[in-house]
């Protein structure tokens, strides 16, 4: 029987789509990512391919995740498996300066960046960008994880010769402009399909680490997904007007993102600046509760997921 296939690192992530699939009655498979074997000669399994590997892996020991991911969407779309998320979106996952890059093809306003491969050259790149607070980014982190604001290029010098910088993954770090919020809010817009979902405003007060899921089983001592921290902390914004979501749509498409985010800030003169892609987007329940337009988003997925498996077993049945 054919299947929806579930790719994934995060058994709490994954949750509120088992139900959702329940609830639609769709016949699904998890791959759990973690230690694997993969025999590059087998075929796989007919069914639509859902591929949720985050960048945040390594935070929950999972470090190499997403590297034998790639190597699993290559072997399905070898063999001409319906993947959704594929390999194009996990790039983009693991690399926010190919996020940028991407950006602009689109005509997408995001904040100033300069990357370098050396903790010792931070300094210089502080001298390109010449913005003044500035954001300190690993390439490949996820969950905010790592990310720091600095005041001035000394400061961030005394951050180094402490050895209080991090770690960046890849080698790259990102030197990058920060746009304060105006309203001290981000803003998430969600697609899934290809489809306007909603958008999602996030207090952004506290700290980077905005992660919507109902569980966010990242080990840190603030997870703005518990909302303890505040009550308005994510809300659903009703009659949403973003005269550029036709561009975070096609943006999305080009990139085979079936489902995913664009996070941006809105600075004090109006213009929005993305600053993070997010191709393994969660929801939270709570906001979706108090929202007047009733959707959920993980029955959202499921069910775009069935269409998809509905249409692969209709095109079988038109071919036998």
């Amino acid at each position: 029987m054919k299947k929806i296939y579930v790719i994934h690192e995060n058994e709490d992530w994954v949750i509120p789509l088992r139900a959702a699939f329940e609830k639609l009655n769709l016949p699904f498979e998890e791959w759990f990512i973690d230690e694997l074997t993969l025999d590059l000669s087998s075929e796989p399994p007919e069914g639509v391919f859902y591929n949720r590997m985050s960048a945040s892996a390594h935070t929950r020991e999972h470090r190499y995740a997403p590297e034998i991911t790639a190597n699993i969407l290559a072997w399905l779309e070898r063999h001409n498996r319906k993947v959704i998320n594929g390999r194009r979106a996990l790039q983009l996952e693991l690399r926010k300066s190919e996020q940028y890059l991407s950006l602009q093809q689109f005509g997408i306003r995001h904040p100033k960046t300069i990357i370098s491969n050396s903790i010792k050259s931070l300094p210089k790149a502080v001298d390109q960008l010449d913005r003044f607070p500035f954001i300190l980014k690993p390439n490949r982190g996820g969950k905010g994880a790592g990310v720091q604001l600095f005041q001035s290029k000394d400061s961030l010098i005394s951050s180094i010769q402490n050895d209080q910088i991090g770690e960046s993954l890849d080698g790259i770090w990102l030197v990058q402009e920060y746009i304060k919020p105006a309203n001290g809010r981000i803003v998430r817009a969600e697609f899934v399909g290809n489809e306007f979902l909603y958008a999602v405003s996030i207090d952004a007060q506290n700290g980077f680490q905005l992660c919507t899921a109902d569980s966010c089983n990242i080990g840190d001592a603030f997870c703005p997904a518990d909302q303890k921290d505040s009550k308005d902390k994510f809300l659903i914004i009703d009659n949403y007007e973003n005269s550029e979501l036709e561009k975070y749509a096609a943006f999305l498409r080009s990139n085979n993102i079936g489902v995913g985010a664009l996070e941006y800030v809105k600075d004090a003169n109006g213009f929005k600046y993305v600053y993070d892609v997010n191709t393994n987007t969660n929801y939270n329940s709570a906001a979706e509760g108090k929202s007047k337009n009733g959707k959920e988003g993980m029955y959202e997925i499921a069910n775009y997921l069935g269409e998809e498996l509905s249409g692969i077993v209709k095109l079988n049945l038109k071919r036998a």
